[in-house]
């Protein structure tokens, strides 16, 4: 229609040379077509806003006044949104992918606001934000060098977290029928193997697991991995140890543990599941006492500092 112009021009004023009469003819000219441009903005606003500005003047005062208003709460919108970004934290105690939504909502909220974000940026912050409980996943996902999309990278944190609820089901399951038993004994609800199997595994491997009387225990265990001390087993260790049959050899990372121990030259590695690899620096003999009063003597354990729990191969004790 032509009457934007009128949103940013002020009155004409007079001009040397010019009569009475066509000053005039142009001021009216301009009031007109000012009238109709203000009544055009002010039909667009709500009715207590019209209450509020329909007496400004000119078209120009009052585009001046709603643009001075609504730019102050974009600035305010941004701030608030840009806050909500940098203090959202994932929790171990909600799933990770209703987590994710959040912060991808979030992020959605950034870019309508106009502000730019990169894709690299985004990943990146989305794996600096798991929860602590995720913090190997988050390291192995650092360590990749292959650039990844947002939508690769929920895939993969979808897989993981359901992988992490099955798993965690299993283990509400195992940790309620784990039992140590001595040898020659039988435990209701779990899957014991006898005797004549127990001769088919080699000397050495059997004599990982020895009383201080010199009797042999066998673990009891019903699924992958098993935290020892949620059974009230383990009593001289306060980190527990974990039983799993993933593991080919037993593994500890506090030195103070071992009764006996040898320091291993050379440049060995500890190779783990999600291919990370880590110092092997001794290997000796650890005592695990429990709470019945026996005594646990696992041999060969390797030396790992850099482990956060200490591993007894569940391969080993079958």
């Amino acid at each position: 229609m032509n009457l934007a112009r009128f949103l940013t021009e002020t009155a004409p004023q007079p001009v040397e040379g010019e009569t009475d009469a066509q000053r005039q003819c142009a001021v009216d000219a301009w009031k007109h077509s000012d009238f109709i441009c203000r009544g055009y903005v002010l039909n667009g606003l709500s009715d207590a806003l019209y209450d509020v500005y329909y007496n400004v003047k000119t078209s120009k005062d009052l585009w001046d006044a709603l643009d001075k208003k609504y730019k102050t709460e974009d600035a305010g919108t941004k701030k608030f949104v840009v806050a909500r970004f940098l203090e959202f934290k994932m929790v171990d105690s909600k799933t990770v992918m209703n987590q994710v939504q959040e912060l991808q909502i979030i992020l959605h909220d950034i870019l309508a606001e106009g502000m730019k974000l990169s894709k690299t940026f985004q990943v990146a912050a989305m794996i600096e934000k798991l929860p602590p409980g995720w913090v190997d996943f988050k390291n192995y996902l650092k360590h990749k060098r292959k650039e990844m999309t947002i939508e690769d990278l929920i895939v993969r944190l979808r897989i993981e977290d359901d992988n992490r609820i099955a798993q965690k089901g299993s283990l509400a399951q195992t940790s309620a029928s784990a039992n140590l038993v001595e040898h020659g004994q039988s435990s209701k609800g779990n899957k014991c193997k006898g005797k004549k199997d127990k001769e088919k595994k080699p000397k050495h491997e059997r004599a990982h697991m020895v009383d201080e009387d010199g009797m042999p225990l066998v673990a009891m265990i019903s699924d992958k991995t098993v935290m020892l001390d949620e059974v009230n087993a383990v009593t001289n260790t306060p980190k527990g140890w974990w039983v799993d049959t993933g593991a080919t050899r037993h593994v500890c990372p506090d030195r103070s543990l071992f009764t006996t121990f040898k320091e291993l030259a050379g440049d060995e590695k500890l190779y783990m599941g999600n291919a990370a690899t880590a110092d092997i620096k001794g290997e000796g003999t650890v005592s695990l006492n429990w709470t019945s009063g026996k005594e646990l003597t696992l041999s060969n354990v390797l030396y790992v500092s850099d482990l956060r729990k200490s591993l007894v191969s569940g391969w080993l004790l079958k």
